[in-house]
């Protein structure tokens, strides 16, 4: 298995009902730029250009979603890179509508997030494993790249795995209970 195929599938565990995952359909996109948008602010000057740590975030985990999977990986990174102008005008804003807008977007995106676990009755991936944070907005790239027909194989690997570990999951939770 494909380190792409383990990381998506970890996660996919924790998404295996329709509507938790079109809750993320949302909620990751306004977290992720929530996050450029309050990363967007504080930064540093290299030889007069403005380096801000949006800037460095985005940098570090193109590299990161490229070594896992060149489509995916450049998809993600030309979002992320679409995305920092606005981030980058809001965090240009005065102090209390910057932070009031991003920690707003920040919440609401949250919001989604625990909506579509509700459903799922699972609590979200990064529970037990940080990485869960940085899959969020690959997964919810994946599905809608499945939702359009391609990557096929890659989703019915993804999915096997996902039932197998959520399974496991549960076989552990209900002898946790009953032990």
């Amino acid at each position: 298995m494909t380190r792409l195929e383990q990381v998506l599938s970890k996660y996919a565990a924790y998404h295996l009902d329709h509507k938790n995952i079109v809750t993320h359909f949302i909620g990751v996109p306004v977290i992720v730029f929530s996050i450029l948008c309050l990363t967007a602010r504080a930064g540093f000057m290299v030889s007069g250009f403005d380096v801000t740590l949006a800037m460095v975030l985005i940098v570090i985990s193109g590299i990161y979603y490229l070594n896992l999977d060149r489509i995916f990986g450049g998809i993600l990174t030309l979002l992320l890179a679409v995305a920092y102008p606005f981030a980058w005008q809001i965090a240009q804003m005065d102090t209390m509508s910057w932070l009031a807008i991003s920690v707003g977007i920040f919440v609401f995106g949250w919001v989604f997030q625990f909506i579509g676990h509700y459903y799922e009755k699972k609590k979200p991936a990064f529970v037990d494993d940080l990485q869960g944070l940085i899959i969020g907005p690959l997964f919810v790239l994946a599905e809608l790249i499945f939702l359009l027909g391609f990557r096929k194989e890659l989703q019915s690997i993804m999915l096997n795995e996902a039932r197998k570990q959520r399974a496991e999951m549960n076989a552990k939770s209900t002898h946790a209970t009953i032990g």
